[in-house]
């Protein structure tokens, strides 16, 4: 699709010794909110969603930042994507200074992963695509993929995921249309907040 390919070099002019220094913070930053649930309580489910089941075709521009909820600041800079979701495939790319840091491409069956090997290995991608299927995906779609035990509860302009009665994953919208504007996902359950800041590409 159009704006998303392979991995591209770094731009002339660009300096190395930055895009090393802001992946250096992007790994600390990612280390520090990549903490494991605790030991009596299930993982976060992996949904796996169809494209299909999205029900649509939206590309989008996106800013992402990240935080970690314990409130101990962790210095990086915001990353840029490109996320492309049509009836096929879900194509994602993470952006550093212009350079291609993270690819990512799933048909439903398949999750193919194109990343810088500077990269740090807390950046998972089947937990890119979790997140983004929480956010985005009709939350029927998501019920009929939960085992037993969670529940998805939605209300205007805010999702939660519980397990049993404790939230876990805390979703804010800032307009109506999921895809607009500032999201606000809160995973307790992890111990980070990723604010995602969006903008519609004409097709």
């Amino acid at each position: 699709m159009r704006g998303i390919g392979r991995g591209r070099p770094t731009p002339a002019g660009a300096r190395p010794w930055l895009h090393r220094l802001l992946l250096a913070g992007l790994a600390a930053l990612l280390a520090a909110c990549a903490h494991a649930p605790r030991r009596d309580t299930a993982p976060l489910p992996d949904l796996a969603l169809a494209p299909a089941a999205f029900g649509g075709t939206v590309s989008l521009a996106q800013r992402l930042t990240f935080a970690r909820l314990d409130g101990r600041s962790v210095a990086a800079h915001p990353l840029d994507a490109l996320l492309e979701i049509d009836a096929g495939a879900v194509r994602l790319a993470a952006l550093a200074l212009n350079r291609r840091i993270l690819s990512l491409t799933w048909d439903g069956q398949r999750l193919d992963v194109d990343r810088d090997p500077q990269l740090p290995p807390q950046v998972d991608p089947a937990r890119v695509l979790r997140d983004v299927q929480l956010v985005l995906w009709p939350a029927a779609a998501i019920r009929a993929a939960l085992p037993a035990g969670w529940t998805l509860r939605e209300a205007e302009r805010q999702r939660e995921l519980l397990h049993g009665e404790r939230v876990a994953v805390a979703i804010r919208y800032a307009a109506a249309s999921r895809w607009a504007g500032e999201v606000v996902l809160e995973n307790r359950h992890e111990g980070y907040r990723l604010t995602i800041a969006s903008h519609e590409q004409a097709p």
